[in-house]
């Protein structure tokens, strides 16, 4: 994109106007990977930096087929009738061909995409680990600026593996479905442990009776879990996003948790936390790029990496040879 100063001042006024389609560019500049827009995607998020951290940023993860994008069109809806403007960041799989998302999540909220308050984008995860895509924290920062309340954060949807969306969100939710035992006993160490609401969906109809035993399933495992570390264990829900049944509870649950952490002082505090570990993941993006930018260490890492994947070398071992080229 490349913008001048003023081009980036009149995008930061006009996205705290709450424009949308400004919105939308601001979020396309601070994605990108193009080193000539990075300067002006600092300059836009400097500039926005003093109308962020006003917003509810809710995390949603679950495995695929869990009903996660139909839950948050439900939720959204229900949100934006009590007042609130929503924006939700849907993190899509990239191709492994291309690189592209497949960006289908916005067109499973259709009914939340036509209400005027809210604002819809999906973006790909371009190989970044942990469930969301690499600038998804700047992205919910132009939200932020943009006057959006609610900010929602679906996850690729990979599970256990979603922890890095807990450094971003200021509330976790998990999101099964009745009989999904296996997928409890992937996740039992990992993110199940680690949300703060557990949503049973698709409760409704003939699984109505699978959900109650589900949600007890549940229960009493986030209770053996959750002995060691003397915490309470998170409520489990039942819900059917698609009959839009256990919503209202689902978004009071979520407004509660997060209005008793901010008066406690733990929000901060897991914020703040957030940010540290966004500090050091810059800086070792940072000191990679700084170090692999001499010709010779490129090679050598090149050399390295073709020794290290034939078994010949530990990682370790070519590590400490390419720190001696620093």
């Amino acid at each position: 994109m490349g913008d001048p100063a003023g081009g980036v001042t009149a995008l930061a006024r006009e996205v705290v106007a709450g424009e949308v389609r400004a919105v939308a560019r601001a979020i396309t500049l601070v994605e990108s990977r193009r080193a000539e827009d990075q300067a002006a995607a600092d300059a836009l998020l400097d500039a926005l930096l003093p109308h962020t951290g006003g917003s509810l940023r809710l995390g949603v993860s679950g495995p695929p087929g869990a009903g996660k994008s139909t839950l948050i069109d439900a939720l959204g809806r229900h949100a934006i009738a009590q007042g609130e403007r929503v924006a939700v960041l849907a993190i899509d799989p990239s191709s492994a061909v291309h690189g592209g998302s497949l960006l289908g999540d916005k067109t499973r909220m259709g009914r939340l995409g036509r209400e005027s308050s809210s604002f819809i984008r999906p973006s790909p995860s371009s190989g970044a680990e942990g469930g969301v895509g690499p600038r998804t924290r700047e992205a919910i920062s132009v939200c932020e600026a943009a006057g959006y309340s609610l900010v929602v954060v679906e996850t690729l949807g990979v599970g256990q593996g979603d922890h890095a969306v807990l450094d971003l969100v200021d509330c976790l939710v998990l999101v099964l479905i009745p009989g999904a035992g296996d997928d409890v006993q992937a996740m039992k160490r990992g993110i199940l442990e680690l949300s703060d609401i557990v949503v049973v969906n698709k409760a409704d109809g003939a699984d109505r009776a699978r959900a109650e035993g589900a949600r007890a399933e549940l229960e009493a495992a986030l209770s053996l879990l959750q002995q060691a570390s003397g915490g309470a264990p998170p409520p489990v829900l039942l819900v059917s996003a698609l009959e839009e049944v256990g919503v209202a509870a689902l978004h009071a649950g979520v407004v509660d948790q997060v209005a008793r952490a901010r008066a406690s002082g733990a929000l901060e505090r897991r914020r703040a936390a957030g940010r540290r570990r966004w500090l050091e993941r810059e800086l070792t993006e940072a000191l990679r790029a700084r170090f692999l930018a001499a010709p010779a260490a490129r090679a050598r890492l090149a050399e390295l990496e073709d020794a290290v994947a034939d078994g010949k070398l530990l990682p370790r071992r070519a590590v400490a040879e390419l720190l001696l080229l620093a």
